[in-house]
This record gives structure tokens, C-alpha cells and sequence, in this order.
């Protein structure tokens, strides 16, 4: 798995680059706040029922803070992925440095 900065997820996105984009937080901190198009993937379902997903886009996992995220790209690539990127810092340092409207909690 490689490490993704949410600057270069922020470029990516104004880029349009594909890629899909894997939120493995439950679904109430995913309630709360969400980057844009993404799939709501919870780790505790994701080792039993992955969402179908496109093996010739990079995948970006992301949690609360990035270490959940590390499990799901682990998890991700032995299920035969292999461009996943973990992003660094999570959805909180994204608020916190991309956009800054973003509920945090």
C-alpha cells in the first residue's frame, strides 16, 4: 500500500483523475461528514462483503484518522487490488487542511 496526503488527494480530485474513493468508518461518523463520491465500506463488513469495485481504478481508503484505513488496503490488496492508497491523516486532517467547512468530530 502507498501513503496518499490529502493535498495530493485535493489535487487528484480538482485533476478529476479516476480513482475510487473507500470510507471504512461506520456509517454514523460516515453520517456526520464524507469526502464526495465515496463508498461507505465499514472494516467490520469489509473482510466479508467488499463492495464491487473496479481493479483498473487506484483505490484511496480513508477512516477518521488513518490507521483503520491501513486495515482496509491490507485487506484490499489480498483481495487482488493492487493500487491502494492509504490517505494520511484520514478525513479529520483533510478538514482540518483541504476543507476547512468540513464537519469534524
Amino acid at each position: 500500500m502507498k501513503q496518499l496526503s490529502v493535498h495530493e488527494l485535493h489535487q487528484w480530485q480538482q485533476e478529476a483523475k479516476p480513482f475510487q474513493l473507500i470510507d471504512v468508518r461506520e456509517r454514523w461518523e460516515h453520517d456526520l461528514c464524507k469526502l464526495d463520491h465515496s463508498i461507505l465500506a465499514p472494516l467490520t463488513l469489509l473482510q466479508f462483503n467488499p463492495p464491487d469495485l473496479d481493479k483498473n481504478k487506484p483505490l484511496v481508503v480513508y477512516c477518521h484518522h488513518g490507521v483503520r484505513s491501513i486495515a482496509g488496503c491490507t485487506m484490499l490488496e489480498q483481495r487482488g487490488y493492487s493500487e491502494v492508497y492509504n490517505l494520511s491523516g484520514g478525513i479529520d486532517q483533510y478538514a482540518q487542511m483541504v476543507d476547512l467547512t468540513m464537519a469534524r468530530y
